[in-house]
């Protein structure tokens, strides 16, 4: 028969565990697409204004 604070150790895990996979889900969802678009949008910009200011001279 399972004891109580094993049962208590195991929804701690199952808790530990669901919330790392979501977490990585979201992670893997959101926040580094945006990270990524975010980080080519940057560059292109400064590119951009590179071009600009080559052209201006």
């Amino acid at each position: 028969m399972v004891e109580f604070d094993q049962y208590l150790g195991f929804l701690a895990f199952l808790t530990i565990l669901t919330i790392g996979f979501w977490l990585m889900i979201f992670l893997i969802a959101f926040v580094v697409p945006y990270w990524l678009g975010g980080n080519l949008m940057e560059m292109w910009k400064e590119k951009r204004e590179a071009r600009k200011a080559e052209l201006e001279e």
